[in-house]
């Protein structure tokens, strides 16, 4: 086996994502500018501690349990490396629980980490980060853009996820509602799904998913009708009427406004700034669900690890 040097230490900082892009179901992802950082140390003995500030302060598991720490862990496992002591710094300013990828950002975080630590111990592809961070998250349409940042189109092979980096045109302008109180969970959102569909409505999906990749690339004109969806979003409205209210409210003045991710945020995707206004105070009419409207653009970066000074006194 082989072993990181005490006191070796890295930053990683990770994107949130909006995933599901409309007709994209399991497919389309994109990277935004909301971010959490995580700082690791190598320290003495064995385990791992993690302290957490802003989200999740308080609520995550301070311990091997964490989602950073077990992916860490996972991948440090995986590239045939010992299991050192490991202290772990969060700050975390991506919402739980609301659909804009906090467990698939914690995954990443953990792996690219990982990475981090390894860096010139054990080479480690791209490819191999998204798989194994797939491997932990089950579908690779969050995991690809908080990777690599910018409008990915993700899909599995015989051989593992595959993915492809592309450029949103720049009049398209983006805002995420965060509800402040409810939340959804992944598996909650996927139970409400049938098993099949319709053949009408894959072949519908089919034309706006392939619509929606020319409307967020060269006509930001399109997007209202790219993306209209009949896979995921009319299955899941039960289980967040607010969401599915204000979704209709949006899209019936003319914004391609969509679930974000398993929800309950809503993502609007306006195809001009002056948009905004407009969507906002449309969004803050809604009396039965505070909302918090994040303006937002497209992370082209991806998530970044760096080397650091050693942390532990």
């Amino acid at each position: 086996m082989t072993s990181i040097p005490l006191g070796t230490a890295v930053r990683v900082v990770v994107p949130a994502t909006t995933a599901n892009l409309g007709p994209g179901f399991d497919t389309l992802g994109m990277a935004l500018t909301i971010y959490d950082q995580v700082d690791v140390e190598v320290v003495k003995g064995s385990g791992v501690t993690v302290e957490v500030h802003g989200v999740g302060a308080g609520d995550v598991p301070t311990d091997e349990t964490n989602l950073v720490a077990s992916s860490l862990r996972h991948a440090l496992t995986a590239w045939g490396v010992d299991l050192p002591g490991l202290k772990l710094v969060a700050t975390n300013r991506i919402p739980h629980g609301r659909g804009v990828g906090s467990s698939g950002a914690a995954i990443v975080a953990g792996v690219l980490a990982a990475k981090g630590l390894v860096e010139g111990i054990v080479e480690v592809s791209q490819a191999e980060l998204l798989r194994l961070a797939t491997e932990l998250e089950g579908h690779p349409d969050n995991i690809a853009p908080s990777l690599f940042g910018g409008l990915t189109i993700a899909w599995m092979t015989d051989e593992g996820p595959r993915h492809k980096k592309l450029s949103v045109h720049r009049g398209v302008s983006l805002l995420v509602a965060i509800p402040t109180t409810s939340k959804m969970s992944t598996q909650l959102a996927r139970s409400l799904q049938p098993e099949t569909v319709p053949h009408e409505d894959a072949i519908f999906n089919l034309s706006r998913a392939s619509l929606l990749i020319a409307a967020l690339l060269n006509s930001p004109e399109l997007l209202l009708e790219a993306t209209e969806d009949r896979l995921h979003q009319g299955y899941r409205a039960s289980a967040m009427p607010e969401t599915d209210e204000l979704i209709r409210t949006l899209r019936d003045k003319g914004y391609a406004a969509v679930v974000s991710g398993a929800g309950p945020s809503v993502l609007v995707l306006c195809s001009d700034p002056a948009q905004r206004p407009e969507v906002e105070a449309l969004i803050a009419a809604q009396q039965k669900s505070p909302w918090e409207c994040h303006t937002l653009t497209v992370d082209e970066r991806g998530a970044t690890v760096e080397a650091l000074p050693a942390l532990a006194d």
